[in-house]
């Protein structure tokens, strides 16, 4: 089978587009809104708050860098002990902190260059962490996967394993 590759200025077929547009949808509209069906927050903060991020990251990238700003799987066991032990108002400080330390680094690349990025988080260092991430989260995929309300049921399984394939 040919592998397909796309250099930043390349745009595929029409029909290729659409399935990987589609795709796209799926993928981040799942993330946007499960994200905070996790967390215990409303969803709809989630979409207007990755809405609003979107356009912001579009805008400031003057639309050459096309990006969709959503959730993220990383902070959501965070954000589930500050809502269970602080509330809400601690979830929203955290979030802003992240923010903030990415627009530091933001600023730090615009002007130091991004070269000193692999010096301080070489590829050996940052694919464990994604490795870890990923197996934390595999307790909650599995159990998402078979139990509803702490029940094991079948038809969630089954609807898993159709989205799985």
């Amino acid at each position: 089978m040919e592998e397909i590759k796309y250099d930043i200025s390349d745009v595929p077929k029409p029909g290729l587009l659409l399935g990987l547009s589609f795709q796209h949808l799926f993928a981040m509209f799942g993330s946007t809104v499960l994200v905070p069906i996790l967390v215990g927050i409303d969803p709809a903060i989630a979409l207007f708050s990755s809405g609003l991020g979107t356009l912001a990251h579009l805008t400031v990238t003057k639309y050459k860098i096309p990006a969709y700003m959503g959730s993220s799987f990383a902070y959501i066991a965070t954000m589930q002990t500050l809502l269970k032990t602080d509330g809400m108002p601690a979830v929203a400080q955290g979030a802003i902190s992240g923010g903030l330390v990415y627009l530091l680094v933001a600023l730090i690349v615009k002007f130091a260059g991004k070269d000193w990025i692999d010096k301080v988080l070489p590829p050996i260092v940052i694919g464990p962490i994604i490795m870890v991430i990923g197996l934390s989260l595999a307790t909650s995929a599995v159990n998402n996967a078979m139990l509803i309300k702490e029940e094991y049921s079948i038809s969630s399984l089954a609807v898993s394993m159709v989205t799985l394939f």
